[in-house]
């Protein structure tokens, strides 16, 4: 009978566990958007800083397009990888700023620095206020990227 109680209990727990990273995966998956050619990121930063002012987040420029296979593993990164994909979004307003031969965004990025390689984040305070700007590529590990550096690097920009 306490064999069959805890094969039950652990059947229940783990049962739990899974349908809570579902969860998390779902809702991490509804967080991630497109890079949208018709997408007006000046609107798209001023929406992100009134909601940054609301959420005490700082705001994540991803630089990028749908073309950019390393823009996608790093989508699929965050849900796959759901804690680092939760610590992500409740760190950040995300927006996402469309670079692509219909819509290269070159009046609303040239505020910014030089971009070497896609996808590419800025941060920013809470405020607009440029506060960083990185090169993915620092945060790759093999063909996909580093769950550490990730972590680190969103660690650092957390409130």
């Amino acid at each position: 009978m306490k064999n069959l109680l805890f094969v039950f209990l652990s059947f229940l727990f783990l049962s739990g566990t899974l349908l809570s990273q579902e969860d998390d995966k779902a809702m991490i998956q509804s967080k991630i958007q497109k890079f949208d050619p018709a997408a007006n990121p000046t609107t798209d930063l001023n929406t992100a800083i009134e909601a940054a002012k609301v959420s005490g987040k700082r705001i994540l420029l991803d630089v990028g397009g749908e073309w950019c296979k390393w823009c996608h593993l790093f989508d699929k990164f965050l849900v796959e990888n759901s804690e680092i994909g939760k610590l992500f979004f409740s760190t950040f307003e995300v927006v996402k700023v469309n670079v692509s031969k219909e819509n290269k965004n070159e009046s609303f990025l040239s505020a910014y620095p030089k971009v070497d390689g896609y996808p590419h984040f800025f941060v920013l305070e809470s405020d607009g206020t440029l506060l960083h700007s990185q090169n993915t590529g620092e945060l790759e590990h093999e063909s996909s990227y580093s769950a550490e550096k990730l972590t680190a690097f969103i660690s650092k920009w957390k409130k």
